[in-house]
């Protein structure tokens, strides 16, 4: 089995030890994500459970939409539901989900500071 070295941590995942399915479900996973709306409701349950109109009104959209896009997410096995009451409260599935989250915040982050960076040197050069 191959193990790629990355920052530290054993990558023991790697192209080859991933049938199609599972590449697949990856990809659909990534895919779904890529919605900003869908984005923006798991960056909200990272640190917190939150009930479904709690979500629509920190995002400022309508409660169907957000209904819509956590029954995508809970079948692709991000977030999930409890019941409490009559109410449905949602939060990330568990700690992979939100070790990815964290990553790609941080990286975005890097990112952003290594152009803001750059963008100072060429102005004083």
């Amino acid at each position: 089995m191959n193990v790629y070295s990355f920052i530290g941590k054993q990558m023991t995942h790697t192209p080859d030890t991933l049938s199609d399915d599972q590449t697949a479900d990856l990809a659909e996973m990534f895919r779904l994500l890529g919605d900003p709306t869908r984005l923006r409701i798991v960056l909200t349950l990272l640190t917190e459970t939150v009930q479904v109109g709690e979500i629509a009104e920190r995002l400022s959209v309508s409660q169907s939409l957000v209904s819509h896009h956590l029954r995508l997410l809970r079948a692709a096995r991000l977030v999930r539901h409890e019941r409490k009451g009559r109410e449905m409260h949602y939060r990330i599935h568990d700690h992979h989900v939100s070790c990815v989250i964290d990553d790609m915040v941080a990286h975005v982050a890097e990112v952003r500071e290594a152009q803001h960076t750059a963008g100072q040197e060429a102005e004083t050069a």
